[in-house]
């Protein structure tokens, strides 16, 4: 059974730091990517990065290149954004995402297959 699970949500000021942290199971050895999606109030939900089990690569929106960076452990079973600079339009619910075909438009969450329950990250004074 396909399972993700994130943590590592909160609350941060601006300017603040958070790594969120996504458990993969039952797809260990098949995903092809894997990636990190938000959601804000009102808002279609956007991509912001993901990785390319094929040969490593990482893929960023462009609001968030230079501040956010995704990792993976070595087992592949978890995968981590880490969030530096942190602004308020960052606010959202962050899921986790995996699929196991290839695709090309990476941060396109419709291609994704398996999906988290997400967790919230609030930018706020």
């Amino acid at each position: 059974q396909v399972q993700l699970v994130e943590s590592g949500g909160g609350l941060v000021q601006p300017g603040g730091s958070l790594r969120l942290s996504c458990a993969a199971s039952g797809i260990i050895n098949e995903y092809h990517h894997i990636g990190w999606f938000r959601q804000a109030p009102g808002k279609e939900r956007e991509g912001v990065s993901a990785f390319d089990t094929s040969n490593d690569s990482t893929y960023y929106a462009d609001s968030v290149k230079g501040r956010f960076t995704i990792s993976r452990d070595n087992t592949g079973n978890m995968v981590y954004l880490q969030m530096n600079n942190l602004k308020p339009e960052d606010s959202g619910v962050y899921y986790c995402a995996a699929t196991t075909a290839w695709i090309a438009r990476k941060l396109e969450g419709a291609l994704y297959d398996y999906w988290g329950q997400g967790t919230q990250v609030t930018i706020s004074s």
